[in-house]
């Protein structure tokens, strides 16, 4: 048996039974309630031991704020189980390698996990699994993270559905199941195998001096994801069809991040908004339906991440590789540092630098920027935007960026070119969005567009007093550059 570094010399008595512990393997399902992981490793009857592995495969993978965020999940994770009398132990390396390590040291019969559905994850996990079992270890994998797995959604023909709307009247009436409830006991072992320092791994290392500004708009753990879920389905929800497309109202649940990292199921979500549809009626009763279909709408990126694994690396529609997308170039970059000349844009980006995050009706508006009026490849675009969410998922980021561009399932046409100027009339009509995360040529500016300096790396050498840009393009010369490259490439 390997011994590793503060490995518990006491074993827990219960590690000696005939069904031994169970080991809880979580990923991105920091939470306790309805979590099948919870309640699957209950059932073998032993102690649990909850694990975090940071595998270089997958987890260590994370672009620069999901990492962070990731972190900061983690400790305030482990603070809950610590207070409920149980423990989650961290483990750095390969899944398998750490798996069977963990194994040797507490005696396990079982090892539970929630399923992933990107390529690599599902890679790994099924070679976890084979090799789990070749070695008599019983091996188990449920569903935490998704209304329905997507192997059980087909068309009346068959196959998977490809076109978002048929698909969300193909589920809107399906019985997800009741969310599960909160274990009552954790069933902790009596003595615990090593854990790693989290401090030791330093996922924040790369936020530098953009953390504390970020940290401030953090929604962190469990109990305030469910918090936040309360107060928009008694407030916002009522008016989220009319007010969602509006980044200067708080017309969104704001909770993408906790779904990331599964301190919130869609689950729970989903019956809470079932609920307040029973209780309220006409409009806010439809409004709050339209949250549901975005929900939905997040189920249905991993329905086609699942099916068709290339939605996260190359065009969807492969009749797109023809196109003259622009590689990396000195237009990308301003769009990155925003800095593009185009208020509305430029908001947009430094509201994600500011918060970790960006309005929705704001990332439609900087992905269509970038891929139509600068022409530019839309994977540099979701690279910049996976390093700098702390709600950055492997299937919403992928399909969001390729419905913006033209080239994924379901997505915009081409020939939809956002105009910056009037998506700012239409929908920050008062500029009260662009206020808040703009300094330049304001006499007071608001703290948030003051942050944005704070945060940004020093050699940006950016200054909230320097004249604001000129556009790096026209609106109607990139439009129709855009165009034409789209007919000639059609042609």
């Amino acid at each position: 048996m390997d011994h590793l570094p503060r490995r518990n010399e006491k074993l827990d008595t219960r590690m000696s039974t005939e069904s031994g512990p169970t080991i809880l393997w979580l990923r991105r399902d920091l939470r306790l309630g309805d979590h099948a992981g919870w309640h699957a490793a209950l059932a073998h009857g032993g102690p649990i031991i909850p694990v975090f592995i940071l595998d270089p495969l997958v987890e260590e993978s994370y672009g620069t704020a999901p990492k962070w965020r990731l972190g900061l999940g983690l400790e305030t994770f482990a603070e809950t189980l610590a207070g409920k009398g149980s423990r989650l132990i961290l483990r750095r390396g390969d899944a398998l390698t750490a798996l069977r390590a963990l194994i040797a040291e507490t005696g396990a019969k079982a090892v539970v996990w929630a399923r992933v559905y990107d390529p690599d994850g599902i890679a790994r996990d099924t070679a976890v699994k084979a090799a789990l079992k070749a070695d008599g270890i019983e091996a188990n994998s449920v569903n935490a993270s998704l209304l329905f797995e997507p192997w059980t959604v087909e068309t009346k023909t068959g196959g998977f559905y490809k076109v978002y709307t048929p698909f969300w009247r193909g589920v809107r009436d399906i019985d997800p199941g009741s969310a599960l409830p909160k274990p009552a006991d954790l069933s902790p072992p009596d003595a615990w195998p090593a854990s790693d320092d989290l401090k030791d791994w330093q996922l924040g290392q790369g936020m530098r001096r953009g953390a504390p500004v970020v940290e401030r708009f953090i929604n962190l753990g469990e109990a305030a994801a469910e918090a936040r879920l309360e107060t928009f389905i008694e407030g916002a929800a009522a008016t989220y069809a009319a007010d969602r497309d509006r980044p200067d109202l708080p017309g969104t649940s704001n909770l993408s991040e906790n779904f990331t990292y599964g301190e919130l199921s869609p689950r729970t979500a989903w019956w809470a908004g079932r609920a307040a549809m029973e209780r309220l009626s006409g409009k806010a009763a439809a409004s709050v339906e339209v949250f549901l279909q975005e929900l939905v709408w997040r189920e249905f990126s991993y329905h086609l991440l699942y099916h068709t694994p290339r939605l996260v690396t190359g065009n969807w529609r492969e009749e797109w590789d023809t196109f003259p997308w622009r590689g990396d170039n000195e237009d990308a970059e301003a769009w990155r540092r925003g800095m593009t000349g185009y208020e509305m844009v430029d908001a947009g980006m430094r509201e994600m630098y500011v918060t970790g995050r960006m309005h929705n009706r704001m990332r439609m508006l900087t992905a269509s920027l970038l891929t139509k009026h600068l022409m530019t490849d839309w994977r540099i675009g979701e690279a910049w935007f996976r390093d700098c969410l702390v709600d950055w998922d492997i299937a919403a980021n992928a399909m969001g960026w390729q419905w913006s561009a033209g080239s994924g399932p379901d997505a915009t046409p081409y020939f939809r070119v956002f105009n910056p100027i009037t998506q700012a009339d239409k929908f920050d009509k008062n500029a009260t969005y662009r206020d808040r995360f703009l300094a330049e040529g304001r006499r007071e500016p608001h703290e948030d567009a003051m942050a944005f300096f704070d945060a940004v790396p020093r050699a940006w050498a950016l200054d909230p007093s320097a004249p604001y840009p000129a556009p790096v393009v026209g609106h109607k010369e990139g439009r129709e550059r855009a165009l034409e490259a789209y007919r000639n490439r059609a042609a």
